[in-house]
């Protein structure tokens, strides 16, 4: 791994991990490079790419900071290295296929300058081939363990469009203090790629953390550039990582109180993904996440022990406020209800 790092303090910390990202990761880095807010570094993180993408950082970007690995750590591996070697007070994590707004910097900062009380941030992302279609407005957490952008597939328009509290933030683009996101750990590299967002957003949460979404902090995502929004390979670890995110997260009383909607929603997707002709891939995912759980009810032990308990600022009641109590919300929300009403409409047709 090679780091060469400015030796300045900057205020932001700009992290872009890029995997075989060539077709975007110019576009990516223009962006940044347009910020309106100068004060931040650029670190490159490259995860082994094949298809030069790092030449192009190299040759073009020769004040952004490269570090190649030799071999794909993941995403959450990987972005954890960069935020230890950043400098910044604050690090914002952004894909490669993410093309931030030029106020994206400076709305994010502003934000944390005029809200101290709150420690990472959500921008607002936009489809990135129609940007007046919603992509996400923030993480949504159900009291059964899965969780999805808000807003997704609407409309700006009937989006939410003023700052407000939310549970997490997608990591596509999120801005977050730094110090807090290692004194929780960062991402849980257990956890490869997928829901990490969600849980270290947990994490921070039982810390007594807030997020604040900013939705003048505009970015434009491709979204699953690298291994497409519901291949075999999203599903399986989607769908094993949101197991181990409500076993590890889920405080006191109410981990029993919605232990219930959590195994009938791991039971729905099961039938949803087998009839879709995902059962390998989703069976193979939660025989996962149960042959891992003695792993993961370790880490339970810690994060709800009674020292950790008594040191947070966050109550039980307070993390409960923040979770979504929709009925059937995991199911019928966002751009998993427009594939869930295509595959009934499809086997209704094939019924006798």
């Amino acid at each position: 791994m090679e780091t060469q790092l400015p030796q300045f303090f900057p205020a932001v910390s700009v992290i872009v991990l890029n995997w075989n990202g060539a077709r975007y990761l110019e576009r990516c880095l223009e962006a940044i490079a347009a910020q309106t807010f100068q004060d931040y570094e650029v670190i490159v993180l490259d995860n082994a790419s094949t298809d030069g993408s790092q030449k192009q950082v190299a040759q073009r970007w020769p004040a952004f900071s490269l570090v190649e690995f030799e071999r794909n750590l993941g995403f959450a591996l990987g972005n954890n290295q960069g935020a230890r070697l950043a400098r910044g007070q604050w690090i914002a994590i952004l894909n490669n296929d993410a093309f931030p707004e030029t106020g994206w910097l400076a709305n994010l900062v502003g934000a944390a300058q005029t809200h101290p009380e709150y420690n990472f941030f959500s921008s607002r992302l936009v489809n990135a081939e129609d940007r007046e279609i919603v992509q996400g407005t923030g993480d949504v957490y159900h009291v059964s363990g899965f969780a999805w952008p808000r807003d997704q597939q609407r409309p700006v328009q009937n989006a939410h469009l003023a700052e407000e509290e939310i549970f997490s933030p997608c990591a596509a683009a999120a801005m977050y203090d730094r110090q807090a996101f290692l004194a929780v750990g960062g991402f849980d590299e257990q956890f490869v790629s997928h829901f990490e967002d969600v849980d270290l957003g947990f994490r921070l949460r039982l810390s007594g953390h807030r997020c604040l979404y900013v939705p003048n902090a505009i970015v434009a995502h491709v979204g699953s550039a690298s291994y497409g929004q519901e291949s075999d390979r999203t599903v399986y670890q989607v769908q094993r990582n949101v197991v181990w995110c409500y076993f590890a997260n889920m405080p006191g009383w109410l981990f029993w109180k919605y232990l219930p909607a959590h195994l009938f929603a791991n039971l729905v997707f099961l039938a949803y993904y087998s009839l879709r002709g995902q059962w390998k891939a989703v069976w193979k995912a939660k025989w996962h996440a149960l042959r891992a759980l003695p792993v993961i009810l370790r880490k339970r032990r810690v994060l709800q022990s009674d020292f950790i308990r008594r040191s947070r600022c966050a109550t039980v009641d307070q993390i409960e406020r923040v979770l979504e109590h929709s009925w059937g919300g995991p199911f019928v929300l966002g751009r998993r209800a427009q594939k869930v009403r295509r595959f009934l409409r499809r086997w209704n047709k094939r019924k006798p």
